[in-house]
Parts: C-alpha cells; structure tokens; sequence
C-alpha cells in the first residue's frame, strides 16, 4: 500500500464531508440555489477522487512510477477543479470576483481525464 496515495485519499474524502456540511448548514441562507449547486458539485467531485486516491493507493499491481502520475494529475484535478468551483460558488461573499479565475476549473477537470485516462492504460498494460 502507498500510504501517501491512501493519505491523501482519505484527507480529501473527509474533507469533502466538512464542506458538503458546510453547504448544506453554513451555506444554505448566505448563497442562492444555483452556488450551492456548484458547490455541491465541487465536493462530489472532491469526493469521488478521494475514493479513487484510496482505491489507487490499495493497487499491488501498478508500478510506483504508474501511480505517482495518477496521483499527481487527480490531485491536481481536485484543486484546480473542486476548489475553483467553491470559490467560484461563494464570490459573493468575498471582496474577491473569482470569476477572473474561472478558467482554471475545465484545467481541473482536463486532469482528471488524464488521471483516468493514466488508470486505464495502466491497468491494461499491467494486469493479467
């Protein structure tokens, strides 16, 4: 098992807990309908890599090398994809337009593409 991978996955999934929370609790009455979608779609995002990184981490039959990209590009989804969304939902409240900062989520969501992508040709080259 790749404790870094499995770390990560289970720091995001819980993570991922926090702010649906969030959004459902502390959200509700500050930001409309539509932000708390976008929100909400930022953390099952979150949350579907998470299992994936845990999944991942678990992998015998990868090479290291393998997962470390797969890791890299997931990870980097995450943040560039989950979290532009919830910045990008909660601009209201903030002094700060992050929609000048929109362009990095389809970034985001390239990477995890790629990560997948990475996964798959993985697994078909490696397993028997």
């Amino acid at each position: 098992m790749n404790k870094t991978i499995f770390s990560t996955g289970v720091i995001l999934g819980a993570l991922a807990v926090v702010l649906g929370a969030f959004a459902a609790h502390g959200l509700e009455t500050r930001i409309d309908a539509e932000a708390i979608g976008t929100f909400e779609t930022g953390v099952k995002y979150q949350m579907y890599h998470a299992l994936l990184l845990l999944i991942l981490g678990n992998l015998q039959q990868l090479p290291a090398a393998s997962k470390k990209w797969i890791f890299y590009t997931l990870l980097a989804g995450v943040i560039l994809f989950s979290f532009s969304l919830y910045f990008l939902a909660t601009n209201a409240l903030t002094g700060f337009d992050f929609r000048l900062i929109g362009f990095i989520t389809p970034i985001g969501g390239l990477l995890f593409m790629i990560g997948w992508g990475l996964l798959g040709f993985g697994c078909l080259r490696h397993f028997d």
